[in-house]
């Protein structure tokens, strides 16, 4: 999970607008994040099941959100995928 530090520091740097706090450049780069920490945690506990099935979860809402974004505004999905050094 992520603090809220760090969120509020992503929320900064990838928001639209002033207040935007949903738009899915925030959500995926959230998403993005949360999907590291993961990683690096089932790193060393390899057997913990319900967090691998959480991270499954949001690497196929990031997958949905992505695909959303490139659809609707091709200009923004490639700077984000820039950004976060997405493939």
């Amino acid at each position: 999970m992520l603090d809220v530090k760090k969120k509020l520091k992503i929320i900064e740097k990838f928001r639209t607008h002033a207040s935007d706090t949903g738009s899915p450049q925030v959500q995926i780069a959230i998403l993005t994040s949360e999907i590291s920490e993961l990683t690096d945690h089932l790193k060393d506990h390899k057997k913990d099941f319900s967090s691998r099935r959480g991270l499954i979860k949001k690497v196929n809402e990031r997958r949905r959100l992505l695909k959303y974004l490139e659809r609707e505004d091709a200009k923004a999905f490639l700077k984000l995928k820039k950004e976060l050094e997405l493939k």
